[in-house]
Formats: C-alpha cells, structure tokens, sequence
C-alpha cells in the first residue's frame, strides 16, 4: 500500500468524485474521520473522502464537517463527539480573520499588535482541546499551507517582526502539540517539497465561497491526511549490498584498507549511507548483509575503526559466492519475517531483478553510484519506508531479541519446558488500558504469524474500543537472562459474564517457542474469572502459528468462535515454566519487580 503524498500523480475531481461516491461493501461499516477547518472544506472533503476509498476499498471513510468561520467550535465538537481520527487544518485567517482577504478589518500597527495577542491566545485555546480530544482520537494537524497577506512595513524580501513573532508563536504551538502520543502533525518542509507554495491559494475562489486552495493543493493535503491518519505499517528490515554500496570499491580486489566512504576517497554517499543505515538500526530496524564476498573479508572490514555501520548493528551477514535471493532467504528465515516488510539496496539493477523475481512483494531500491542528488533521495526514500511516529523500549530491543530468538529456534532442546525454564524468564501482564501506550496498537496492526484473526484497527477504533467499559486489554512484556524482549504480546475483547471474547490476539515472533501464550490463557482464566475463553478465530495465509496452538488448546479449528474452557485448558495446556509479575498500571513498580526477580 503506497503513501498518497509522494510520487503520485495528482487526481482530477470528476475521478475524486466517482470514487468519494462508490457505495460501501454491505456491512462493511466506513471509518470515521472528522475534518476541522475553520474555511469551507469543499473540494478538500471531496479529495479526502475519495482517498480515503481508496486506502479502504471495501469501506470507504465518513467525514464530519464543522461550520464556517468557527474553528475553534468546530474543534471542541469533534472533541466531545468524535469516534474516529480527527484532521485539523489551520489557515492564517481561521485563526484570526484579519489576516485573510475576506474581513474588512485594517492592517495598521494597532491591529497587528492585536492579532497577534488574539493568536496566542487561540493557539493556547486550541492546545487545551487537543489535549483533551487526543485521549480518544489520533489527530493529525496541518499547519497554515498559506501565506500571509503583505501586511507588514517591510518589503516583501524582509521579514517583518510581526512576521516572525507569529511564526515563533505557531512553532512553539506545534512543538508542544507533538509531545502529544496521538497528535501527528504534518511536516511543512516536505509539503513545500511537493507543493510549491506560490501555487497553493486560489483568490478567486476564496472570495466567491470561503474555499481558499487550488485544486492540485486540496487534492495534495487530502493525500497527506490520509496518509497520517491511516499510516501504511513501516518496513521491518533493510537488506544491503556491500561492494559499491556501503562502500565504494571491491573488497575481495582491493582489500580491507581499500574500500573506501569518506571525503578523500571520493566517496561520501558510501559514507552517508552508513550513516543511515546505522541510524535506523538504532531506531529498531533489522539491518542485514547480502553479498558476493568472503566471509572473513567481510567481518575484518566491519572491524574497521572509522566504519560508520558498527558490526552489532548487523545481523545476519550472508557472504558466499550463491545467489543473492539465496542470502536473502535465509535472512528472511533468521528474521522471521516476510519479504513484504522488507527494503533490499543494491548497486547492481541485474542482482535487484534477481531477487525481484524471486520476492516481488520485496521493496528493491538501486543505489545510486556516482549520483550525489541520488543518495539525497534514498535517504527519504527510506525515512518514508521505515518511519513510525514514535519509538519505543521495544525498537532498541529488536536486533538482540532476534539474535537469541535465532539462537534458541535452532537449538535442538528449544521447545522443552526444562530448556525454557533455565531461561530464566519473567513475565508480565498490564491490565490498564492507557490510550497513550500506542506499542498494543502497533503489534496488532504489523504481527502475522500469532495473529488470531488478521484484522487492522484504526486508532480511532482502538480508542472507541477501549472506551467500552466491558472491553478489557492485556499487555504481556518478557524478559529472560539473554535479556528484555519489552511488550511482545496483546490480548483484548469483551468481558461478557462468565466468557471472555477475545476479538484480538497477536504476539511478536521474538517471543516463540517459549510458553508465553500458555502463561497468557492461564492468566486470563484467574485474572477475569471467567470460564471460558472465546477466540474470532480467522485464517489467514501467514497465521500458521496461532492456527497450530489453538488447535493444540482446543482439539480442532472449527468456524469462529473457537471455545476453550478453564477445565479443558488446564488438562491439555498448562505449560507454565516462567515467573510472572501482574500490575495495572504502576510501570515504575514492574520494573522494580522484573529486575528483582532477575537479579
């Protein structure tokens, strides 16, 4: 699923019209998303509305307006009503209507003095309401597209300090407002990449209806919001090439000493790519190596002093003369991962269509050699590809988590319970449903493999789900003596009586073979007091794992619900080999206790 914003080519209305306007699978409820504007949404709502289709095929998206000219009211409502995502796009003239072209006001001294006390005030406002509406809805915010009128002293090639001062008002506003867990706001920088800013107001039309953006602008920012509001899931893993792309030369003809990535070796992007690349393995990227080389040469040149890419960082290294799809396999296979999570860098087009050919689900990217512009666009290319909005304990955990997982799927004594209790393991259940820990959401939306059923939430239906008073939640976190894998499973449904219906179950593929699942039924049984447990079991291509324990639990996989009692549970599946550590809410406590019990 691509991102909206970049490459794409713009949508002419009549097509934004055909598609807003296509009827919805029946019973396939629209997700639900309120668009704030204080101007006439227009043309915007019909570009958002038809993006939004086309993000959701088989749904589509609703989208609550507010009223013209009450930004400020309009945000309060979509607050105190809003079930689902809300946008909210700031204009100049919403938040005072004297810096538009519509009010009769006068732009002296005075009145600038004026506004620009009315915008603190405003932004001051509008912080208040989001700080509220962020507890149940993700918010995505756009930052005024538009320019201010030539109102200031000064000619037009002197910022004003009028100016200034209200564009250190608004980045003070919106860098407080991203502290904000579920606030996302839109990086003007980029827009302006996308969309040259001279091209962006229509005069005409603001005068004639209150709408104030050329259509190519609308349909741009519709893009963005919707890629915002409804994020496609980041990559997981980045394969690379060595010779010519992490560095320049050939090691296996020049050596250790010369390969080269540095200013005097004429070889900078080599360097810069590195640099990358190390950046996003410490933001919890799995960073692996795919090349036709000596292993040894390869592992004495990733001892290197001055090499940016540090040999941690790394894992797998595939070095041999085979193919490239070959290493690539079997990284895929230490990782666990599919290739559709995956971005693969070479150099050379024929080893990309090689792979290509083989995983074409796989991202394949060509490094640009002798292309200094290149690597400034690969270098967005992956920041787009492996961005999330926020990093967590678990991201830094990944790449050590991963080796020991390798470690122990290979041992031959792996899946004992007497091997997996001299782990050493403790685990930890987190009953509360606190919206700002966004880590359950994420599991849900990227796990396959332990996936009940497949389905992706928005975080709109996330939080409405989790406002029931008779939903429950489940955080399940692990550590062991090779070291903290953080929160690594989620569990969440309805609390009916007796019987729990769990609607979804993921955990993350760093924590198989070692019980976890079983620790989670048993805990579920005594913490909720049920006496049965109720899957919406699905099947899908990828989740072969859930399908075998459940089948282990239950004796056999029939059409949804699939039941499990306390009493069956504990004859055929109490396997439970670890320490276990509940709390509600007190994370200082637990990890307290967690390296307590592992001290």
């Amino acid at each position: 699923m691509p991102h909206f914003g970049f490459g794409a080519s713009a949508m002419k209305l009549g097509e934004a019209l055909d598609i807003a306007n296509r009827v919805p699978e029946e019973g396939v409820a629209p997700k639900a998303i309120s668009l704030v504007c204080g101007f006439t949404p227009l043309h915007l709502l019909t570009y958002l509305r038809a993006y939004g289709r086309l993000r959701f095929p088989e749904s589509g998206i609703s989208a609550d307006v507010g009223l013209f000219g009450d930004l400020q009211g309009n945000l309060q409502r979509a607050a105190e009503t809003s079930v689902g995502e809300i946008a909210l796009v700031l204009e100049w003239s919403d938040l005072d209507p004297r810096l538009g072209i519509r009010e009769g006001a006068s732009w002296n001294n005075q009145t600038q003095l004026d506004i620009l006390s009315e915008i603190e005030h405003g932004f001051n406002r509008l912080w208040q309401t989001l700080h509220v509406a962020n507890r149940k809805s993700l918010i995505v915010v756009v930052p005024p597209t538009l320019p201010l009128p030539p109102l200031s002293h000064t000619p037009g090639l002197q910022a004003s300090r009028f100016e200034l001062r209200l564009t250190s008002l608004l980045s003070s506003f919106l860098q407080k407002i991203s502290e904000e867990p579920g606030i996302r706001v839109l990086h003007s920088a980029r827009l302006d990449e996308l969309s040259a800013p001279g091209t962006r107001l229509d005069i005409k039309m603001a005068l004639a209806s209150g709408f104030p953006y050329t259509l190519s602008h609308a349909d741009l920012l519709a893009r963005l919001i919707i890629d915002l509001a409804y994020p496609v899931a980041p990559k997981k893993g980045l394969i690379t090439d060595l010779d010519d792309t992490v560095w320049k030369g050939i090691l296996g003809e020049v050596g250790v000493h010369g390969v080269k990535w540095d200013l005097a070796g004429h070889s900078r992007p080599h360097g810069v790519y590195q640099k990358m690349l190390a950046a996003l393995a410490d933001n919890g990227v799995l960073i692996g190596v795919a090349s036709k080389n000596e292993l040894e040469l390869v592992t004495e040149a990733f001892q290197r002093a001055d090499i940016l890419l540090s040999a941690p960082a790394v894992f797998p290294i595939e070095a041999s003369w085979g193919t490239k799809s070959s290493s690539i396999g079997r990284i895929l296979q230490a990782w666990n991962i599919g290739p559709e999570a995956v971005v693969f860098v070479d150099d050379s087009l024929m080893e990309l269509a090689e792979v290509q050919s083989l995983y074409p689900e796989m991202t394949c990217l060509r490094f640009p050699v002798n292309d200094a512009a290149g690597i400034w666009q690969l270098l967005h290319t992956l920041r787009d590809l492996f961005g999330k909005p926020r990093l967590g304990q678990e991201d830094r955990y990944r790449a050590a988590s991963l080796k020991t997982a390798n470690i122990l799927r290979t041992s031959s004594e792996s899946t004992s319970p007497d091997f997996v209790t001299r782990l050493e393991g403790t685990v930890i259940f987190d009953y509360s449903k606190a919206l700002s820990d966004t880590r359950a959401l994420e599991l849900i939306n990227k796990t396959n493999q332990f996936n009940l059923n497949g389905r992706r939430l928005t975080a709109g239906e996330w939080a409405a789900h989790l406002q029931r008073p008779d939903s429950f939640l489940a955080t399940v976190s692990y550590e062991d003596k090779f070291g903290p894998l953080g929160k690594i499973a989620v569990v969440t449904g309805i609390h009916n009586n007796s019987t729990l219906e769990i609607t979804s179950w993921v955990m993350s593929c760093r924590a198989f073979s070692r019980y976890i699942e079983h620790h989670t039924l048993d805990r579920l049984f005594e913490q909720f007091e049920v006496d049965e447990l109720q899957f919406a079991f699905s099947a899908t291509e990828r989740n072969g794992p859930l399908q075998e324990f459940l089948t282990g639990i239950s004796g056999a996989l029939a059409a949804a619900p699939v039941r499990v009692t306390r009493h069956g549970f504990s004859e055929k599946g109490r396997v439970l080999p670890h320490t276990v550590i509940e709390n509600g809410s007190n994370r200082a406590q637990i990890t307290d206790l967690l390296h307590e019990s592992l001290s």
